[in-house]
């Protein structure tokens, strides 16, 4: 099929601070780390706090455009109130580098974790939480400047079930089940489904996002939004109402909550079908992700066609899509499947203004390092960074606004 893409399109990765930076020591992820049989420690991670300038001349030199990344609140304020004037600058170090290099700085204020100090407050149970993390962006927009694209909270509906989750590891019985969030089963068998979101901490995150879409919009000239998981549902006969639901407590909400947007991060990497009695558990294939998922290059397209609908219009920014592999022509297969995927919603008319590739680099997966998404290999005792094949093809595409996905040069 031939592909087209919108002039000034972004072709980009993405990075999430925790998983990339390492030593997140004021974080509560990095506090209950090695507290679960089976939990790995993040450590230095990729250390991109300090190599972040190599990862950006990676990029830039491959012919990308964009580049998402993390502000870590945790790094910010790593006691409440306490605001660090080194941490700010360094982060607007990192931000200027982007821009230097010429790409397009995609910022993300808050990836799933928090500081400690939030955490033994309640978390974003407390009381308190929604003025804290208002205080804490009004913090950071004076660093923002020449930014034209902030996601105020990565996948808020992620986060109100981890935060559910987080009341069952208090007890020592459902510690024993930990797995990781991001990991839906293996190889030889489905794991349970994920318990869904409660709605009640989902509108929580949704006035957490309202008054930091009030505080940016008035203090930048950035392009606001957040970014949703989105499930790709794939209805099955009978399962049209069991999907409805499932997509409702899911992602509907939050998809709804950014209908006064200037975009929406669509982040997808498999399809789940619905039936009657609702998800049907997957039965492994051969060409299933390391993370247990199905191989679907298409589900990118299913979601955003989705979250456009739901959201009335708003603008579409793909922030994640990739696949969990260690074959490298698999991602390269599976890449090719999503972007036609995302040609043929803007066909037909989905704004979709750009396509972020998770991951940048083979980083911590939130209690793993096995599953690799990245399209850079990263040296777990060096820290050498090795591009892979569908990087180098990655930023062919990128370099040729798409075309050379039909086999040509634009």
């Amino acid at each position: 099929m031939m592909t087209t893409f919108p002039d000034g399109f972004l072709w980009g990765a993405s990075t999430a601070p925790h998983q990339t930076e390492g030593n997140n020591t004021a974080s509560d992820f990095w506090a209950n780390e090695g507290r679960m049989p089976g939990m790995e420690f993040s450590g230095d991670a990729c250390d991109s706090y300090h190599r972040y300038g190599e990862d950006v001349r990676l990029l830039a030199d491959a012919g990308y455009t964009a580049y998402r990344f993390g502000i870590e609140w945790a790094r910010i304020e790593p006691r409440p109130g306490m605001i660090s004037k080194a941490q700010l600058a360094h982060y607007r170090r990192m931000i200027e580098t982007v821009q230097q290099a010429g790409l397009t700085p995609v910022v993300t204020l808050h990836h799933f974790t928090n500081p400690q100090w939030l955490a033994q407050e309640g978390g974003w149970l407390a009381d308190s939480a929604v003025d804290r993390y208002r205080s804490y962006v009004g913090a950071v927009t004076g660093i923002l400047e020449g930014v034209d694209w902030i996601a105020t909270i990565n996948e808020p509906n992620m986060l109100a079930m981890m935060t559910g989750m987080a009341r069952l590891a208090a007890d020592p019985e459902a510690a024993k089940e930990w797995t990781s969030p991001t990991i839906e089963g293996d190889t030889e068998r489905p794991r349970p489904q994920l318990p869904p979101p409660d709605p009640e901490i989902g509108r929580r995150f949704i006035r957490a996002h309202h008054a930091a879409r009030e505080i940016l919009h008035e203090r930048t000239d950035a392009k606001v939004g957040w970014t949703v998981a989105n499930r790709a549902y794939e209805v099955l006969p009978g399962g049209e109402q069991a999907a409805r639901e499932l997509s409702w407590v899911w992602e509907d909400l939050y998809l709804e909550a950014a209908r006064g947007d200037d975009f929406i991060g669509v982040q997808s990497y498999s399809t789940i079908p619905v039936g009657p009695d609702g998800p049907v558990p997957h039965t492994p294939q051969p060409d299933d992700t390391l993370v247990g998922t199905p191989y679907r290059p298409d589900a990118v397209g299913i979601a955003a066609r989705h979250a456009w609908e739901v959201t009335g219009g708003v603008p579409i920014l793909i922030t994640e899509n990739g696949i969990a592999t260690k074959d490298d022509e698999q991602r390269i297969s599976y890449t090719r499947g999503a972007l036609e995927a995302v040609s043929s919603a803007v066909a037909d008319g989905v704004d979709i203004r750009g396509y972020l590739h998770w991951s940048l680099l083979d980083n911590y997966e939130w209690g793993h390092w096995d599953p690799t998404f990245g399209l850079i290999a990263v040296d777990r005792e060096t820290f050498a960074r090795t591009p892979k094949p569908s990087f180098t093809w990655l930023g062919d595409v990128a370099r040729t606004g798409g075309a050379s996905l039909n086999g040509g040069a634009r």
